[in-house]
């Protein structure tokens, strides 16, 4: 076992890095910022996002992943080669061994991009593992038993539900809704009411500081500089967590359709074990103020957040990659 097995959760907003030994070695955002003159990548992860929004004609900052799948291969693969050389060191003498994460229900063109690119940057096995069974083993669900688990799984680009049971899938189904789709209803929202225009990274920054998917008792608000659509000036507002509840009813409504979908499919044994054990909810987008409690009153079975949520999915491919042998019937193959 010379060769390093490496778990990575390869999402729209952020990569994370499990080493097995080590575990989360690595968390950065998946944005690329490359030179337009001659194509040559100039920042990857955190300074690349630091560049959003901010940068002259001769750079371009793009996220190389859309809705979980690859938009662009080329810069997915050195994007993925920079995060292997920075756990495994740019001279190594083994290539490691990587399990990635892919949205359910992508295609086989979409995997075996994912898969070329992996290998293309420096792996010598890449094994896929669909995002929701990768989130149930990061969160620690006993999912070799024949009873239901049920997992959510809220990334930045896409949101998953699911119910797990014998180290499978039985149903799924995902939308591609998330994180960043949640961040451009805030902006729409406060471009509609206010007149300012706001950069991506503000609207994250209001869902983070005074987001909640349900409204709040004590209600909370902050400034937010932008630009008026009208005078063309920087302009300074005050918006409350009641408006951005307001704003981001949509995506949720588009997630709890989901969740409700795989309850309504669920076959009746499983559905009595989900009701005992409740819904399992993982993911960046779990982080939302009250979501859980949100879920808990669209489906009317209790949702709970566990303890890492953003980790799970890269502590699971990790664990895949462990268990491999067991896990191999119900990974997609190539």
């Amino acid at each position: 076992m010379l060769a390093r097995q490496i778990g990575i959760d390869l999402g729209t907003v952020n990569v994370l890095v499990f080493v097995r030994g080590r575990g989360i070695v690595l968390r950065e955002p998946s944005v690329v910022a490359i030179s337009a003159n001659d194509s040559r990548i100039v920042a990857v992860g955190e300074e690349a996002r630091s560049m959003l929004g901010r940068t002259p004609e001769t750079i371009e900052v793009m996220r190389p992943m859309r809705g979980g799948v690859i938009a662009d291969y080329v810069v997915t693969e050195a994007m993925l080669r920079y995060f292997i050389a920075r756990v495994c060191g740019r001279f190594r003498l083994f290539r490691p061994d990587v399990m990635i994460s892919v949205p359910v229900g992508v295609t086989s063109v979409e995997s075996r991009a994912v898969r070329d690119a992996a290998i293309e940057a420096g792996a010598r096995t890449a094994y896929l593992i669909p995002e929701p069974l990768a989130a149930a083993l990061g969160a620690g669900m006993p999912i070799h038993t024949p009873t239901g688990n049920m997992i959510v799984n809220i990334g930045g680009g896409t949101s998953e539900a699911a119910v797990i049971a014998v180290n499978g899938i039985v149903v799924s189904s995902s939308v591609r809704v998330g994180g960043i789709r949640t961040d451009e209803a805030i902006a729409a929202y406060i471009r509609r009411k206010y007149n300012l225009l706001i950069g991506e990274q503000t609207a994250e920054e209001i869902k983070i500081q005074i987001g909640s998917a349900l409204l709040l008792d004590e209600e909370l608000s902050m400034d937010v500089r932008g630009r008026d659509q009208v005078t063309g000036l920087p302009k300074t507002i005050t918006i409350t967590s009641g408006e951005v509840t307001e704003a981001i009813v949509e995506p949720l409504a588009a997630i709890a359709t989901t969740v409700r979908a795989v309850l309504e499919k669920t076959p009746p044994e499983l559905a009595s074990d989900i009701i005992d054990r409740g819904i399992v909810m993982t993911g960046g987008g779990s982080l939302l103020r009250n979501v859980d409690r949100f879920l808990t009153g669209e489906t009317g079975v209790p949702c709970h957040v566990t303890e890492d949520p953003l980790a799970c999915v890269a502590l699971g491919a990790g664990k895949a990659l462990e268990q491999y042998n067991v896990l191999k019937r119900s990974l997609p193959s190539l």
